[in-house]
């Protein structure tokens, strides 16, 4: 493949995405080849280090990457469906203590 070699900009230098993701924790590897979206390495490394730091738990840390995923997919989904769609329920805020008062 030719490149652009009349750049001004310096060269950098990237690792290799696989070799990252071979590097992860036999844990979470085997959470992300489950994962619905692509995650890179280095989001869910970050993802992992703070809920183990704020759970101290595996299986806490996994349902942490399960909810943090389905807020993503809801997200999306709102955008590209529209706000009715079913995926989007799990974004609302359950209603207030005293929003459904019979009269």
């Amino acid at each position: 493949m030719r490149r652009n070699l009349s750049s001004s900009l310096r060269a950098r230098s990237r690792p290799a995405p696989m070799a990252a993701h071979d590097r992860l924790p036999p844990a979470l590897r085997t959470w992300a080849a489950t994962a619905a979206l692509p995650w890179s390495a280095a989001s869910l490394l970050r993802l992992w280090r703070q809920a183990l730091r704020e759970t101290g738990c595996e299986a806490l840390a996994r349902a942490r990457l399960d909810a943090a995923e389905a807020r993503l997919l809801a997200r999306d989904a709102a955008r590209i469906w529209g706000p009715g769609h079913p995926a989007t329920l799990t974004m609302q805020k359950p209603p207030s203590p005293g929003a459904f008062t019979q009269s």
